[in-house]
């Protein structure tokens, strides 16, 4: 059984930061790419960063010069450093990760329960 369990989220002040983390614990090979997406209501879910393995990061527009996604692969944990925050930037964050497992030996996708994070004006 391979779980993604997300921590971090909460109220902040526009202009404020958090730190959102992605624990990935259970039966794993390798974590490949690690990626948060939010969902504000009444809306999709959008991808906001991605970094796969080697490091390589990409971002959703709105958050360019202000989040940074990062990995520490020995913990199989994913973090997203959110500055400078926006009340645009309210939404429910979820953790999504490519995931091989030790037994049998596959890879899938999977996701955190997630977490809110609220910025006020």
């Amino acid at each position: 059984q391979v779980q993604l369990v997300e921590s971090g989220g909460g109220l902040v002040q526009a202009g404020g930061s958090l730190r959102l983390s992605c624990a990935a614990s259970g039966s794993i090979a390798s974590v490949n790419t690690m990626a948060w997406y939010r969902q504000a209501p009444g809306k999709q879910r959008d991808l906001v960063a991605r970094i796969i393995t080697g490091g390589s990061t990409n971002y959703a527009d709105s958050v360019k010069g202000r989040f940074t996604i990062s990995r520490d692969n020995a913990k199989n944990t994913g973090y997203l450093q959110m500055n400078s925050l926006k009340p645009e930037d309210t939404a429910v964050y979820y953790c999504n990760a490519e995931i091989r497992r030790m037994w049998p030996s596959r890879t899938d996708s999977y996701w955190g329960q997630g977490t809110q994070v609220t910025v006020s004006s």
